[in-house]
């Protein structure tokens, strides 16, 4: 049989990977530096509000296919949650507009054929503009292939793409934003209902894989920071995991799966996105109004989209390295004033908790997403997974699962002649 194929890192990409390969008959050892799976998708209790909150708020799509396998995998799918189908709702917090875009189920985009379904104010022809995106070359500015102007722009592109890239649209690079519009916008309904970890990140997605593990042959999760590799002949050699070593037969493979600077510390010369952008998000114990919906998007406003959970309200803003060093009293403050407005309520200003990600995903610019590698390395059983890789999609959950899941199937492919 196959020797032990070793994954470092126990974030999305690594349990993806650990999953796919354990479920071929492989077996599987899981190293992770810190004392829980899941990487950045995590959960924790919060003395400040006194509640189980997570890192960041994140969105699934029902078109996420790899995330959502990954979920169904490990037995967590049901507690992603959502609309029966793909309606969003918005608010302009200058004008106090709200609206709902409503994508219907089907697999065809015929919502923007709807003048009730589509974006208030908006007509075929503005969607016919964002035409040059899809084909466009990840090395073309967004700004350079389509108008970053109009009422679809503001109500419905930004925002999306500003999520999805955490980068202002307009330098963010055309390829990347072409595949996010191609798997949502251009897949209709079917693709694009919300979908959110109604019990939190960790039980959702991150700390179920491990125990998932042990039946399929996997050897758990071990606590162990990778210090580096000894090197022989054209593969990677024993594993040093700071007195504890392994990986040494020829038989054995290894799935790099950690952040990009670990990566290329283990792995001199090795290309990595070198620029980072921040984002915020907010935690407040309140409550929600019966009325409000799971998740609002917010136009012109400090928050871009409002999450709805029966104990909280939280909140998510992309592209935030110019908040990152407001005081936390002042911002929370603000926060919670445009909260009011988007949810019609006056409270004063509850527990709350805001969460700083400086080094939230890559700057998915030209410049940055041309520097991403691919999983393949100059050792023949050794092969990387990360969002920040060569993924074709954003630094997303979606683009984590893909990661590990091509990682695994190079190292299965090294059993065939």
């Amino acid at each position: 049989m196959p020797g032990t194929v070793h994954i470092i890192g126990a974030g999305l990409s690594g349990l993806s990977a650990a999953i796919r390969l354990a479920g071929a008959g492989r077996q599987v050892q899981l190293h992770e530096a810190m004392q829980q799976a899941g990487g950045r998708c995590r959960s924790y209790f919060d003395a400040a509000t006194g509640l189980t909150i997570d890192n960041g708020n994140h969105l699934l799509l029902s078109g996420n296919r790899a995330a959502l396998a990954y979920a169904r995998s490990i037995g967590t799918e049901a507690g992603l949650v959502g609309p029966a189908s793909a309606e969003f709702h918005f608010i302009d917090v200058g004008t106090g507009k709200r609206w709902q875009l409503r994508l219907g189920d089907g697999r065809l985009p015929l919502w923007v054929l709807d003048k009730q379904s589509r974006v208030p104010d908006t007509g075929l022809r503005d969607y016919l503009a964002l035409m040059p995106l899809i084909w466009a070359s990840p090395s073309r500015l967004i700004g350079d292939t389509i108008p970053c102007e109009g009422t679809l722009y503001r109500r419905l592109v930004q925002p999306l793409l500003l999520a999805a890239l955490n980068v202002d649209p307009p330098e963010g690079s055309a390829g990347l934003a072409g595949a996010v519009v191609r798997e949502t916008l251009l897949a209709g309904g079917a693709a694009c209902r919300p979908l959110i970890a109604r019990d939190g990140l960790r039980p959702g997605l991150g700390a179920p894989a491990p125990y998932k593990l042990r039946p399929r042959g996997g050897g758990g999760l071990c606590a162990q920071a990778l210090r580096g590799f000894a090197t022989w002949a054209d593969r990677r050699g024993e594993l040093d995991c700071g007195g504890d070593r392994g990986a040494g037969g020829p038989e054995d493979a290894v799935v790099l799966a950690v952040p990009p600077r670990p990566a290329a510390a283990l792995l001199p010369g090795l290309p990595t996105p070198r620029k980072y952008r921040a984002i915020v998000n907010a935690h407040f114990r309140f409550t929600p109004p019966p009325h409000l919906p799971a998740l609002t998007g917010v136009i012109g406003g400090l928050v871009e989209w409002l999450f709805a959970f029966p104990d909280r309200l939280s909140i998510t803003i992309s592209n935030g390295d110019r908040l990152v060093e407001l005081p936390r009293e002042e911002l929370a403050l603000s926060i919670w004033q445009e909260i009011c407005k988007i949810a019609g309520i006056t409270a004063e200003l509850p527990a709350w908790q805001i969460v700083r990600e400086r080094r939230a995903t890559f700057e998915a610019t030209p410049e940055q997403n041309a520097l991403r590698p691919g999983p393949v390395t100059q050792y023949k059983n050794l092969f990387l997974a990360g969002d920040w890789t060569d993924t074709g999609v954003p630094a997303t959950i979606e683009g984590s699962v893909r990661s590990g899941n091509r990682a695994a199937d190079l190292v299965l492919a090294m059993r065939q002649p």
